[in-house]
């Protein structure tokens, strides 16, 4: 079993995807809040839970620096490279684990744990309600059940950075 960290490259290109905001906003429509809505979100996209907004939500209102949102994202990308590596069984280079790991940052761990993606990398051969394993992973386009343009970029990106070892942004 590998046992993969993030590269600087992909740790930098989520960063750069999440973008930095300072104080909360609504993670369905980008709009600042006041008050704990389900998305609540801040830094790098870390998402708030109701109980964290009752500890914090007046500090986080505030306004966090860029050096503690650095720190959230680091708590929360964990788990998620954590994940990765333990649902992996198939080997895979540096930058398909970056990408699978920056695609399961924005659907989920139990999303990833359960898709045709990870399906298909583990066995090309599975099988699944989708042509190619590109097929499955563009296929997680959708905000509420409607396909989004920002989604669609951020697949795009995801797909560039596993199939090709590309880096970059839209």
């Amino acid at each position: 079993m590998q046992n993969f960290s993030m590269s600087q490259s992909g740790i930098a290109l989520l960063m750069s995807i999440e973008s930095f905001r300072g104080t909360p906003y609504d993670d369905q429509n980008g709009k600042a809040i006041t008050n704990w809505v389900k998305g609540a979100t801040i830094g790098y996209g870390h998402l708030i839970s109701q109980d964290e907004w009752n500890r914090a939500g007046n500090a986080y209102v505030q306004g966090i620096s860029q050096q503690q949102a650095e720190a959230l994202f680091q708590q929360d990308l964990a788990p998620f490279v954590q994940g990765v590596n333990a649902k992996l069984t198939a080997t895979v280079s540096q930058n398909q684990f970056d990408a699978l790991v920056i695609l399961t940052y924005n659907i989920g761990l139990t999303n990833f744990s359960n898709s045709s993606v990870l399906k298909l990398v583990n066995d090309p051969q599975a099988k699944t309600n989708y042509p190619s394993l590109e097929a499955a992973w563009k296929s997680w386009n959708k905000s509420q059940g409607k396909v989004m343009e920002g989604l669609n970029k951020r697949r795009n990106v995801e797909w560039n950075i596993y199939a090709q070892n590309v880096y970059a942004r839209w």
